[in-house]
């Protein structure tokens, strides 16, 4: 076998797997989708839970530093 024919099966292999994972990332989106819709009907604000998944994802050093800033711009627009 030469060496282009093992890159090019390398290659299509690489493409192979992207495909497979993209149809599976289309799916658990949405399963994503279909969880906000089902809280929503439930009666939760799924914005405000999209905002809670924002913060959990953040150390507590950067949402803390997040929450100061942002303290310090709404005191500066009188909304604090």
């Amino acid at each position: 076998m030469s060496e282009a024919t093992t890159a090019d099966q390398q290659l299509r292999l690489f493409i192979e797997r992207i495909e497979r994972m993209e149809e599976e990332k289309k799916g658990v989106g949405e399963d994503i989708r279909d969880t906000y819709n089902e809280a929503k009907a439930q009666g939760y604000d799924t914005k405000i839970m999209r905002q809670v998944i924002k913060l959990r994802k953040m150390s507590q050093h950067d949402r803390m530093e997040m929450e100061a800033i942002l303290d310090t711009y709404k005191a500066a627009l009188g909304l604090a």
